[in-house]
């Protein structure tokens, strides 16, 4: 395993950031008046089929890329990292965590593209011991497999930054210098219904670089501030560049540990998270209307409206694949398509 080290400070000192949100701070939610803010924003998902784990994964995140225009001039030469979502122990149990075929699938893909470095690193929020967490997800194997390095984000150097978003009171981020010093940030989450946030998927998976050493397990400072807040917040500071979903099988109902296995079959990809994620709501026959971050995220990180978002590949309709969500009042509203 490979520990934080002096990593070249990128582009990525967070101050680009600021001219996102330049035309103003978190809206509120209620009503149709999300619905107006967008302000001609616009972005493409593409939605892959994989029937399975044992597919080719590569030919398929390789096309969705192409499609995207992803190509190796913009990943050559750039040290890439790969953020899964591990939350918990779970021999046995692919609902839960990233599967491992995705990501070494995606490490491949961007080696193809001729990326300098590709290194795995994750924070997890449940369970301290990140080495149970590798070994008992089936990760351990296939990023030693694959010889990739990876970087315990809990644990990490931190660098404190300002928090440009505000949509919590918080008034800087402490970051770890391992995701500072990449150059191209790839979020890498499960397809999953949340018992809190409703959805989860790559905004929320960002909740994971956030350091336990400084935010807590299971990162409970970011819990007391707000969880849709807090997700705008770093996902406004982190500005990650792409989003590749494991929908291959997801999680419905009590999630993100609890839930029970719901095969869907594809990959969802994108460039503007807050876009993946409203049509990987849509994907679940969920209400985007109902994922408060997603309403708060309109117009300020992306689009979620669906005609503001090119649809590539499969369909939503043909890979729509309606999840349970709990029976609680907070969720009522994502149910309700």
């Amino acid at each position: 395993m490979s520990h934080a080290h002096e990593p070249r400070i990128s582009r990525r000192q967070l101050i680009g950031a600021a001219g996102l949100l330049a035309a103003g701070g978190a809206i509120g939610v209620g009503g149709a008046a999300w619905k107006r803010h967008e302000r001609g924003l616009r972005a493409e998902v593409f939605i892959a089929r994989a029937a399975g784990y044992d597919c080719d994964l590569v030919a398929a995140i390789e096309h969705s890329l192409d499609e995207l225009g992803v190509m190796r001039e913009e990943i050559r030469g750039k040290r890439v990292l790969l953020k899964p979502n591990l939350v918990e122990t779970a021999i046995g149990k692919q609902h839960i965590n990233t599967h491992p075929a995705v990501l070494a699938a995606a490490a491949e893909v961007f080696r193809r593209r001729d990326a300098a470095e590709v290194l795995v690193a994750e924070g997890q929020g449940h369970r301290r011991d990140s080495l149970l967490v590798l070994e008992e997800s089936g990760t351990q194997h296939a990023i030693r497999e694959a010889k990739l390095p990876f970087f315990d984000l809990n644990h990490d150097e931190v660098e404190s930054v300002a928090n440009v978003g505000r949509w919590t009171s918080l008034s800087e981020l402490h970051l770890p210098r391992t995701l500072l010093g990449a150059d191209f940030i790839v979020s890498l989450p499960k397809l999953k219904t949340h018992h809190w946030a409703g959805v989860t998927c790559s905004m929320k998976n960002f909740f994971g670089v956030m350091p336990g050493i400084v935010y807590g397990w299971p990162k409970n400072v970011l819990h007391w501030h707000g969880i849709p807040q807090s997700i705008l917040d770093i996902n406004a500071a982190v500005r990650p560049h792409l989003a590749i979903v494991d929908g291959i099988v997801g999680m419905e109902g009590d999630g993100p540990i609890m839930g029970t296995p719901k095969p869907v079959g594809c990959l969802i990809v994108g460039r503007n998270l807050p876009a993946v994620d409203a049509t990987a709501t849509r994907v679940m026959g969920l209400n985007v209307s109902g994922v408060e971050y997603l309403v708060r995220a309109s117009g300020k990180l992306g689009p979620i409206q669906e005609h503001n978002i090119r649809q590539r590949g499969e369909t939503i309709a043909s890979v729509r694949t309606r999840f349970q969500v709990l029976d609680v009042p907070h969720l009522r509203g994502l149910a309700s398509v």
